[in-house]
């Protein structure tokens, strides 16, 4: 049996001090993700410092109709919120489809952001996997990969990013507030400055060094008349992770032409992935209201895929979903 060491955090930069200079010592909080990949042989720390004692756990409702999540409030919590429901319905309906009522009671804002791919390759201690250890292989590019990434994927790592929320924050241009290691405050101008694609160091999934602590998430006011849903195809209907996601937000002129659209795709990429070239395509559109014109859209995404054998059916299974959730959105 290993040793393992267990404190309380009580001050944010002693916290923070330790997880930067000690190699095996790590931040814990819901510990739903963690705490599975330390059973698993996956991580294995020497240290967890608990930071839900640290006061991070307050869902902040600004005038201008923005929102300051803090980084510890539970899932369960942010879902249920009755502004953020009302106000940002995107968010609420990612995280009621991700996981189980249990899980949500734990998982925390930050930590499902920072969640580890499901891979069974990356979970299994006795398979090559480049992301556990590095130029050890990837076993997943000839063997089971019909669950993971054909976007922002390498030829060392197709793992798939598993969160719900991240994909549904990526459409709302959500932003994520942190403290360096060093102490400096810092805010990512949006989800993508926060992850980072395989290239061939699969290793590290984001940008954040040993030290750095997200303390929240930043949610700017939807646009005037904007509309946004969250939409999940998956093998059975609950407790399982996207074979493909859509997060959209759409904001129409009285003649359907879109001022506004902003889509995001979960299941499909190394990242929560933001549809910038669909979008690109889209603005300033009249839609069709039988998807055609979304659905071309969504497609030339995935012009630059690296899709595999068995993963390819998720080009057109997102260009068909993102298409009628945004037809959904424009005519309800």
């Amino acid at each position: 049996m290993r040793a393992l060491v267990f404190d309380r955090a009580s001050d944010a930069r002693a916290a923070q001090r330790a997880v930067a200079t000690e190699p095996d010592t790590m931040f814990l909080a819901g510990g739903t993700n963690l705490v599975d990949l330390m059973k698993l042989g996956v991580h294995r720390p020497d240290r967890l410092i608990d930071i839900t004692t640290l006061e991070l756990d307050a869902i902040e409702h600004q005038p201008d109709g923005s929102a300051l999540i803090g980084a510890t409030v539970r899932n369960s919590a942010l879902a249920a919120d009755p502004e953020i429901r009302e106000r940002f319905p995107a968010v609420s309906q990612a995280l009621l489809s991700g996981a189980s009522g249990q899980l949500r009671n734990m998982a925390t804002t930050a930590g499902n952001l920072l969640q580890r791919t499901r891979c069974v390759y990356f979970q299994d201690t006795t398979k090559p996997c480049n992301k556990r250890e590095a130029g050890s292989g990837c076993s997943a590019i000839d063997g089971a990969h019909r669950d993971l990434a054909l976007l922002g994927t390498s030829a060392y790592c197709v793992a798939s990013h598993p969160s719900d929320l991240a994909v549904a924050l990526a459409a709302l241009d959500a932003r994520v507030q942190l403290v360096r290691a060093d102490g400096t405050a810092d805010t990512l101008g949006s989800l993508d400055a926060l992850y980072r694609e395989p290239g061939d160091d699969p290793s590290r999934d984001t940008t954040l060094e040993p030290g750095d602590l997200i303390t929240a998430v930043e949610l700017p006011a939807p646009p005037a008349g904007a509309r946004m849903a969250y939409r999940k195809v998956r093998d059975r209907w609950s407790y399982a992770f996207a074979l493909v996601s859509v997060a959209a937000l759409v904001v129409a002129d009285e003649d359907g032409r879109l001022r506004e659209i902003r889509i995001s795709l979960g299941g499909v990429g190394s990242r929560p992935w933001r549809a910038r070239r669909a979008e690109a395509l889209l603005a300033g559109a009249r839609p069709d209201p039988g998807g055609s014109t979304v659905r071309a859209a969504v497609l030339a995404e995935f012009d630059g895929a690296r899709a595999l054998p068995d993963n390819a059916f998720k080009a057109d299974l997102a260009a068909d979903t993102a298409a009628a959730l945004v037809c959904d959105l424009l005519w309800p």
